[in-house]
């Protein structure tokens, strides 16, 4: 049996790693496309093969996977001119790993449907270290013939898949999965900064609330392994980012009439990080913003 081509499109921070553990494991060809020849050069290196153009990714691919920015990046791949819409065939698959509005992922696929081709909406979540070992959770938003279609191909990226539901329920939680973390890592920074006021050692309050009801993988990954080690790196889910994603967490809580309070004290909590230079940085660095106030 001929085995699926695949394509890749966004070898982003995450997506490069993905990308890596599908080209490792997939016993057929991988082609690839970003606008970073040096991401670009990367993959090829591990054995994908390099795309010019959206259009030869069409042209190749049964199955395009998309990691990439954000909504707006989603729509103008897809929908965009010179997009795939413009360029794919009837019977092939595009699914995105991006993180994107609910809205511009069920318009995206309605398009995409209307020329005959398949669309699911597959977000990833935990680490670049998880995205490293194939990992992640990925959860799904698709119709169930298309998910058991692609299920083999995430199952080299993730070690937690979900299906969600049709269209845009992959999107919605991820979007609330990330709300969620954000705003516990609100909470350890301003839970750290309250015990080093009080004259508590950061690594005993940290080690003795880990063995307690308050623990968490944010305490635990972003409060021990970031805040207290000072690690804020470049291109780790950076503080902007951050920004994007609890803003689709406020939109769908609007869309749905839920009241998010804790979600906006987030955001501004980001917002002022990003304001003081730290967009790029790893999002925990908003404990400085916190801990200096």
């Amino acid at each position: 049996m001929t085995k699926p081509v695949l394509a890749y499109i966004g070898l982003g921070a995450m997506g490069g790693r993905i990308c890596a553990n599908m080209t490792r494991k997939h016993d057929g060809e991988m082609h690839v496309f970003d606008q970073n020849v040096k991401s670009v050069e990367h993959a090829v290196a591990a054995g994908a093969k390099a795309a010019s153009s959206l259009q030869q990714i069409a042209e190749a691919a049964d199955i395009i996977f998309l990691c990439l920015p954000g909504g707006k990046e989603v729509e103008a791949v897809i929908l965009g001119e010179d997009g795939l819409l413009q360029h794919c065939r009837a019977g092939q698959t595009i699914v995105d790993m991006s993180t994107c509005p609910v809205g511009i992922a069920r318009k995206v696929a309605a398009a995409l449907t209307g020329a005959g081709i398949d669309m699911a909406d597959a977000p990833v979540a935990r680490t670049l270290a998880a995205a490293e070992t194939g990992s992640l959770s990925i959860m799904v938003g698709g119709e169930e013939s298309v998910y058991q279609r692609i299920l083999p191909f995430l199952q080299f990226a993730g070690s937690d898949i979900t299906h969600c539901g049709g269209i845009g329920t992959g999107q919605a939680v991820k979007i609330i999965n990330n709300m969620l973390l954000i705003q516990q890592v609100v909470a350890v920074a301003q839970a750290f900064t309250m015990g080093e006021r009080a004259g508590l050692d950061p690594k005993l309050l940290a080690e003795t609330l880990s063995m307690g009801s308050g623990d968490s993988f944010a305490l635990r990954n972003h409060g021990m392994k970031a805040m207290l080690a000072d690690n804020f790196p470049i291109n780790q889910f950076g503080t902007d980012y951050a920004i994007k994603d609890i803003s689709y967490a406020l939109d769908l809580a609007a869309d749905m009439k839920v009241s998010v309070p804790a979600a906006e004290l987030a955001r501004e909590a980001l917002s002022r990080t990003s304001d003081a230079g730290h967009g790029a940085e790893y999002f925990p660095v908003l404990y400085k913003m916190i801990k200096d106030a």
